[in-house]
């Protein structure tokens, strides 16, 4: 019979991996276990287990997704937190942020230290950035923490760029959105390297700062 340590310790490490794929994946079995310090053959059991559960799930190239447990109680959660009002009134802003820059938009929130990306509106260009929705980066070193850190002065919102920390072929443009008790989200347009350049950034801040201006007063009334 198995101990009660030995059970909790399996059940962490499961946990462990189901983290980690929601919020970097998809990922592969290599991949995976790295990042949780694991045996390939260990993760290979937890993770054949998450799968078998729902909670995970396999994409046609074998990598590690969330799987449909995870989805149904992430969207029931998402309905019943104060972040469904948010990303509803954020949604026009993302939206609006892709038509004048062409680039892909996001809306992040703080989890402790770290940013979690919480919606997204798709640029149309058929090479864009994509995929973020779920993960969570550190708030120390990145645009989107520097902005969620940010504290902002009636009429200054402070605009944060980054340009390869997260990917190396990828910029990113952050601003704060000033709510009712401070700094609520970040705004960010992010887009290739190549093509988003200095000029690109630029016009993106402008645009950043009226969107989150315009959502922050939605968020107040």
């Amino acid at each position: 019979m198995k101990s009660d340590l030995h059970v909790s310790q399996s059940a962490a490490r499961a946990l462990s991996l189901l983290d980690t794929v929601i919020s970097q994946g998809p990922l592969t079995l290599g991949a995976a276990a790295e990042s949780n310090a694991m045996a390939p053959s260990t993760a290979l059991r937890h993770l054949r287990a998450l799968v078998a559960a729902g909670w995970l799930a396999q994409d046609g190239a074998g990598y590690y997704v969330g799987g449909p447990t995870s989805l149904r109680i992430a969207l029931r959660l998402l309905g019943d937190s104060p972040f469904a009002r948010l990303t509803e009134a954020a949604q026009p802003h993302l939206d609006a942020l892709v038509g004048a820059t062409q680039e892909s938009a996001y809306l992040a929130v703080r989890d402790g230290s770290e940013a979690i990306y919480v919606a997204i509106s798709e640029s149309p260009r058929a090479i864009r950035h994509a995929g973020w929705v779920g993960r969570s980066v550190p708030i120390a070193g990145t645009a989107v923490g520097e902005s969620l850190g940010a504290e902002v002065v009636a009429g200054d919102v402070p605009v944060s760029v980054n340009v390869g920390a997260l990917e190396d072929d990828v910029a990113g443009v952050t601003v704060p959105v000033f709510g009712g008790d401070g700094v609520v989200a970040a705004l960010s347009v992010l887009g290739p390297l190549e093509r988003f350049d200095h000029e690109a950034r630029t016009e993106a801040g402008r645009v950043l700062r009226r969107e989150s201006a315009l959502l922050g007063a939605t968020l107040r009334g």
